[in-house]
């Protein structure tokens, strides 16, 4: 896994990344297309005309972003509306299918870590890209996600971090879509404004938003088109997988979490209190060790392949990411964490 450093206006970071991950883009594409077929019943012509609809949402909430977007898709030599579609492909399939993704926020020895595993198809594992935006408009960041996209799990220079578990819901409504409210989140340079990209400009289909600050501070956001239900710290931890239990949340939206969510999180749980107690200092080997538990393994926090589980539903871990917000550092591991010894460690100047 390489680094991409993507400079300048909106249209020429965009034109860069869709320059230098191509292939890249036109692989995810067909990974969706099969996705959408599988999920939905539908094909990549009418999954374009399904996204479209998103393209006010945005031009309401974040109209630059859609200058970026669309150099993307010149970069790549293919239309904005696959391009769209990509990033609205939570929207489209979301409804059907649901990754795995265990998230967690953690402040120990003065020091905040924010912390996940990227659990999604098999097919997506090499379409996965880490890029560092340098804008005109917004701090140095850091996203780990998938080509062609604006944003995922990442970071910026302000020491704002945002992880991110999908919700399998059927609601869905105005508001950013999920991936261009973390790029938003990503460009803020602080918790508040982070924050108020759920409560102000909100987003249009349920997520949960793990987002946390190099002051100490995190939160975790149940996002939906309505007021987000909110997760504050107990003992410096917020944890989540992949279904809601905030009460502002559940009373709201109705979600169909897969069997495994809530084992997986009473695991994490235990795993951070028994392992990481107040005070004590920690590393990322540590949190990589957390991330790479297989306890009731295949459906564990460290996924592997299934054979029980239907080919179009077999979900394992992507990647693993560590950040050190206060040191403004990320490190990436890609693919399983339990498996891989490859790093890619990026550090941001404090802005």
């Amino acid at each position: 896994m390489r680094l991409t450093e993507l400079t300048g206006s909106r249209h020429a970071i965009g034109e860069a990344h869709g320059l230098a991950h191509a292939r890249l883009i036109h692989r995810s594409i067909e990974v969706y297309d099969r996705l959408f077929l599988d999920f939905v019943g539908i094909r990549w012509k009418e999954a374009r005309e399904e996204a479209d609809r998103f393209a006010a949402m945005i031009e309401r909430g974040f109209p630059e972003i859609l200058d970026e977007m669309a150099g993307i898709a010149r970069g790549a030599g293919v239309d904005l509306a696959d391009i769209l579609t990509l990033n609205c492909r939570s929207e489209i399939s979301l409804t059907r299918a649901s990754g795995g993704c265990s998230a967690f926020a953690l402040q120990r020895a003065g020091q905040q870590w924010l912390a996940q595993n990227w659990d999604w198809r098999t097919d997506q594992l090499h379409n996965v890209v880490a890029l560092k935006i340098t804008g005109e408009q917004a701090a140095p960041l850091l996203s780990i996600g998938e080509a062609g996209m604006v944003a995922k799990i990442g970071m910026n220079a302000h020491g704002i971090g945002v992880c991110l578990n999908a919700i399998r819901s059927r609601t869905c409504g105005q508001g950013l879509p999920i991936h261009v409210a973390l790029r938003k989140i990503l460009e803020s340079p602080d918790l508040e404004s982070a924050v108020a990209v759920a409560t102000r400009d909100r987003v249009c289909s349920p997520a949960h938003f793990l987002i946390a600050s190099a002051d100490g501070q995190a939160a975790g956001l149940e996002v939906h088109p309505g007021e987000p239900g909110r997760l504050a710290p107990e003992h410096g931890m917020v944890t989540h997988t992949n279904h809601l239990y905030a009460r502002a949340a559940t009373c709201q939206v109705e979600d169909f979490p897969r069997p495994d969510s809530r084992p997986r999180l009473a695991r994490l749980d235990r795993l951070l209190r028994d392992q990481m107690p107040d005070h004590v200092e920690v590393d990322e080997a540590a949190l990589f060790d957390i991330l790479s538990d297989h306890h009731d393994a295949p459906l564990s926090i460290c996924r592997h392949f299934n054979p029980d589980q239907p080919p179009e539903e077999r979900m394992e871990t992507l990647f693993a990411v560590v950040m050190n917000l206060s040191e403004r550092r990320l490190t990436l591991r890609h693919g399983k964490p339990c498996e891989t010894t490859d790093i890619l460690s990026v550090t941001l100047d404090p802005a």
